[in-house]
């Protein structure tokens, strides 16, 4: 494993009785990355996140983590790495200030109160030192897991969908503290179904139904779905829908605000739309092309991929 790597995935699989929670995986984490599992819940991304932590036996395939077994090591692994699940697993009964201590402690860190310190102040939450875990709000809850979480200077952190079910602001404000613990030198994996945060990774894995759809950085993903996409100002609005609704070659309309988004296949796909529309009477105001979201790219892999799903054996 090159040292450039951190983590390594080779045909990954595991099951949970008769549930195939990931087929197949194989990916790359590089030194210093911010990279993200992306998808839908059931995707797989936890269970490939708890693979690379070393919390499942692994059944097909292979799993590296710094350089290690994740599971036959896991020892040595966990000085290495610092792990936050999706549930708050800290202690509600302690303070801010006891909960970083206790796990500075059980991590064998030697300036217990001095590293402690230092967290609180990352995380800005040396003001509420005294108060009770069980008492702070969602988002401090997260903080105070991220501080535990990297009391013992890891490497490498794994983070399962830290921001979900947390309030937009706070949201904004753990990801400005991810992008200071990156700058620091940590590597961050971490999962989340949402699409807007994927933005922010240096790379991205798009996962659906325990496979690997792509991986590469947000901006390629997005310059590579090409020039399909194309977005509509025009009036009256529901009249232009109910209108494209039916056109051939024309894909995945939605409306957002006053505009239509859709992909047209065909380079004369706009001169169809606007004749199309004229026929009904409506007047168009713009009608352009657009860089693709990554909500565009993610359904689009996903609708590419589902004819393999069909053609493929059960099991394979």
């Amino acid at each position: 494993m090159s040292p450039d790597l951190v983590v390594r995935l080779e045909g990954f699989a595991h099951s949970y009785g008769r549930v195939e929670a990931t087929r197949g995986i194989s990916l790359e984490v590089r030194r210093g990355e911010m990279f993200g599992l992306i998808g839908p819940d059931g995707a797989g991304k936890s269970t490939t996140l708890r693979a690379m932590a070393g919390l499942l036996a692994v059944e097909h395939g292979s799993v590296r983590t710094c350089g290690l077994d994740p599971r036959r090591e896991r020892r040595a692994l966990t000085r290495r790495i610092g792990y936050l699940a999706q549930r708050f697993s800290l202690y509600g009964d302690l303070t801010v200030d006891e909960n970083v201590a206790f796990f500075a402690e059980l991590q064998g860190v030697d300036d217990v109160a001095g590293r402690r310190d230092a967290m609180l102040e990352l995380v800005r939450l040396t003001p509420f030192r005294r108060r009770l875990a069980e008492r702070l709000s969602g988002g401090m809850k997260q903080k105070l897991a991220l501080a535990c979480t990297l009391v013992h200077t890891p490497e490498l952190i794994l983070l399962d969908e830290p921001t979900t079910g947390v309030d937009p602001v706070s949201r904004r404000d753990f990801w400005r503290l991810l992008a200071e613990v990156r700058r620091g030198g940590t590597t961050i994996v971490l999962s989340t179904p949402y699409l807007d945060e994927a933005e922010r990774c240096t790379r991205v894995a798009l996962f659906a139904e325990g496979r690997v759809l792509a991986v590469d950085a947000p901006d390629a993903l997005r310059d590579g779905a090409g020039s399909a996409w194309h977005e509509l100002l025009a009036s009256p609005r529901r009249v232009a829908e109910r209108a494209l609704a039916g056109l051939a070659g024309l894909h995945d309309l939605e409306a957002f605000g006053d505009r239509l988004h859709f992909r047209l296949d065909h380079p004369d796909g706009p001169a169809a739309v606007r004749a199309r529309l004229a026929r009904e009477g409506v007047v168009v105001t713009e009608l352009r092309p657009v860089r693709a979201s990554l909500e565009d790219v993610f359904l689009a892999r996903v609708r590419a991929a589902e004819p393999d799903r069909v053609a493929a054996p059960p099991g394979a």
